[in-house]
Order: C-alpha cells, then structure tokens, then sequence
C-alpha cells in the first residue's frame, strides 16, 4: 500500500501524517476491518487476538472523532491493567497531540493526586474501572459528556471480576455515546455484556490465519533441578535471542532468578505483584527500551503485557495448563514475526506438560525433545560470565507495527560491577 493507504480508511491527514512520522503507512487487517465504521459513528463489537493492532484500530477513528473544544473528557478507554492502560496512551500520545488533543492514564498503584490533574485536563481518558471510580467518587471526572467509549480486552476485564464496576461506569454514560468494544471472545458472557453496552452496533472479526502458527518454533527442554539453571543460561545466550520474557511461577521465584541471572552477567529485572507501581514501570521500560533484554514475570504480571518484538519465551517453570501455555507463548510469534516458545521440563512435571502439549497439537515436538521417555537432556554448563555473547538492543514499537528498515545490530554492552545494576 502506498502512504496514504490510512487516508483512504478516513483518517485525517494531520493522523496520516503523524503515523507516517513513526514509520507506520500500512494499516493491518484488524485497522482495514475496524477503522471506516468507527468513522462512521458506528457502534463496532470487534472479536481480535492481543498483538493484531487493535490499539490504532480504536485509536484512529478515537481522535478523528472528537475535537479539541470538546468536553473533557470526549472519549474514554477501559483496560483491565495498568500496565496496557499505559502501553495505550503511549500509542496514542502522537496521534492525539496531531489534533490538538489531550490524554491520561489514570491507574491504581500511582499517586491519585497527579492523576486527579491529568485526568481533569484529558480529551481522552485511558482508566482501569477501580481509579477511574475513585476519580468520579471525588469529583474530578465527569462523564456525562462522554461521546465515545472503547472497551480493550473485555474478556479479561470480565475475567478479572471487572464487571461490578465496569457496569457502574457505562450507567454514567450518555445513552447515544458511541462505544468500541474489542475482546479475544465473543461468546457467552462477553456476547451477553456486548449486547447491553452497544446499540445495533455491526461485528468484525480478525483471527490469525493458520498458516501464520508457523511464526512460533516451540520446543521442550528436559532438564533436572540441578541443570535448570544452566538449561536457562544456555537459551538466553542463543545467537538469536533478543528480547526474552521468562515465566516463573511465584513472585520470590522471580526475584530470586534474576539474582541468579544477574550472577551470570546476564541483565534481567522482575515484575510482578508485590513491586510498587513506580518499581514494575521502571522494570517495563527498561525492557521496552532495551538496556535490559530479559524480563522475568508471573503469569499474573504479564497481563496486559503487549510488546510486540519478543523472539523468545521462555517457561523456567511450566504453564498450569493449556490456557496458560497460550497466554504465554502467545506473547512471542506477533504481528507476522517469527518467535520462539521453550518450556523448561522437570521429570516430574514431564507428563502435565505432555498433556498440555498434545491438547495443543504440539506432541511431536514434545517427542522430539526425549521427554516422551522421560530422559532428561543434559544441559551445558552455564559459561563464565565473562564470556557472555553479546545482546540485542531493541526499541519499543506501537502495537503490531514496525517501520521497515534494516535488520537491528548486535552491541555489546558494558560489564556492570556487582551492585552498581
């Protein structure tokens, strides 16, 4: 397509040129489905996986729609993390200055006073339900003169006990707003609260292809409590590791790996829920930014989490169950790049995986790994830290974008003495 392929979805040129200002000129599927009815004024359920370029798909038509002589706040966006609520407006930022326009992210964890300012001055407002409620109970926001809502990850707001308060707020709303509501499911209860908060609203729906399961090579690693480690190392020392993002299942687990990891002169930070939110921030954006390229989470941490050049995941210790595995794995393989899913196996967790993997179609590459009988694969001793190989740099990009351009160069980083990390 040519640079004014988003032009030719509606969008404004000051829009189209802000995108193109980020190297973004080739709208997605999801962004081509989505963004000439929102236009519109169309009520819009969209049913799209995490990582297909939903977040410019609302966002495009969010600030086309609105003015900056509106109300404040004109638009509002619901997430059901603070992280993704900040991974938004980071997107959107460059678009909403484009048109004059203002946005905040107000979240729990963060001090309520600052926020009580941002989010009395935003045009457009990105909240989780619990602060945005604490925001309406003191009177800072209003939104009575609210002319459009977007619903992000619905599904798991539902799934996070969001309902309640989610309801609360849509019954503050102006019946005749207009509303986005984007989830990973359409089924069920999801269908259900879709039907209450829409008004005839038209159905999109965007699934990577089949052929496109290919992006993620998965592969399961034997290994025994003591190799684990070293099992560990190895992978993170690959040629083609970049951004790497390692599961633990405990939060003392996390932070008790890093501190192995960072023993081995491999950089590393934690995130999950006992970090303060100023602590998970720093964590994330070291990560996105490259100066660390191995973020070690929980499962519950990394929801949310929507970074779009991971090449690797890796379980150090296995997903629960097939869900589990998805919602992991899922965070490599994005937006039509290849990944790579490794699940570090102990003997005695080998037939749980087994199962995990033959519910997902992957029981030859579970056999192939010698786990099918049990052996455990020896790993090689993690190297001195001194001969560690040299790292990615990576850079954050929008969500499901990345401007061409040369492949990225491999720097070494300087060696950090003990406890200047």
């Amino acid at each position: 397509m040519s640079s004014s392929a988003f032009a030719g979805l509606g969008a404004s040129r000051a829009v189209v040129d802000a995108l193109e200002s980020k190297g973004i000129t080739d709208p997605f599927p999801i962004q081509t489905l989505v963004v000439p009815d929102a236009l519109t004024g169309r009520d819009v359920l969209v049913k799209a996986p995490t990582g297909s370029g939903k977040t410019l798909a609302f966002g495009v038509p969010l600030v086309d729609r609105i003015e900056a002589t509106d109300p404040r706040p004109s638009a509002l966006v619901l997430a059901p993390t603070r992280e993704l609520a900040s991974q938004i407006v980071d997107d959107l930022i460059p678009l909403a200055h484009a048109r004059a326009l203002s946005i905040a992210a107000v979240y729990g964890g963060a001090g309520i006073q600052r926020q009580s300012k941002l989010a009395g001055r935003a045009h457009v407002l990105v909240a989780t339900p619990g602060r945005l409620e604490d925001l309406m109970a003191r009177g800072v926001v209003d939104l009575g003169r609210v002319k459009i809502l977007v619903l992000d990850e619905a599904d798991r707001m539902l799934d996070m006990g969001f309902r309640p308060p989610v309801d609360r707020i849509v019954r503050c709303l102006p019946r005749d707003r207009q509303t986005l509501f984007f989830s990973a499911t359409l089924e069920g209860a999801v269908m259900k609260v879709a039907s209450e908060y829409t008004r005839d609203p038209l159905s999109r729906a965007h699934a990577t292809a089949p052929e496109r399961r290919g992006d993620v090579n998965h592969r399961f690693v034997a290994v025994t409590r003591d190799s684990k480690l070293n099992a560990l190392v190895s992978e993170l020392r690959g040629e083609q590791n970049g951004r790497n993002l390692v599961f633990v299942r405990t939060k003392r687990g996390a932070d008790r790996l890093v501190k192995r990891l960072n023993g081995h002169d491999i950089d590393a930070v934690a995130m999950h829920g006992n970090k303060s939110q100023s602590q998970r921030e720093r964590a994330l954006m070291s990560f996105e930014s490259g100066r660390v390229d191995t973020l070690v989470a929980t499962d519950v941490a990394a929801r949310g989490l929507d970074i779009d050049d991971i090449t690797h995941v890796i379980n150090f210790d296995p997903p629960a169950d097939r869900e589990g595995y998805v919602h992991r794995v899922g965070r490599t393989g994005r937006a039509g790049r290849t990944g790579e899913g490794v699940t570090l196996v102990g003997t005695d967790e080998a037939a749980d995986v087994r199962r995990i993997a033959h519910a997902l179609s992957l029981s030859s590459e579970f056999g192939a790994s010698g786990l099918g009988g049990g052996r455990a694969i020896g790993a090689q001793p993690a190297e001195p830290a001194a001969s560690a190989k040299p790292r990615h740099q990576g850079a954050r990009r929008h969500e499901g974008q990345r401007p061409a351009g040369p492949p990225r160069r491999r720097r070494r980083r300087p060696r950090h003495p003990a406890g200047t990390r």
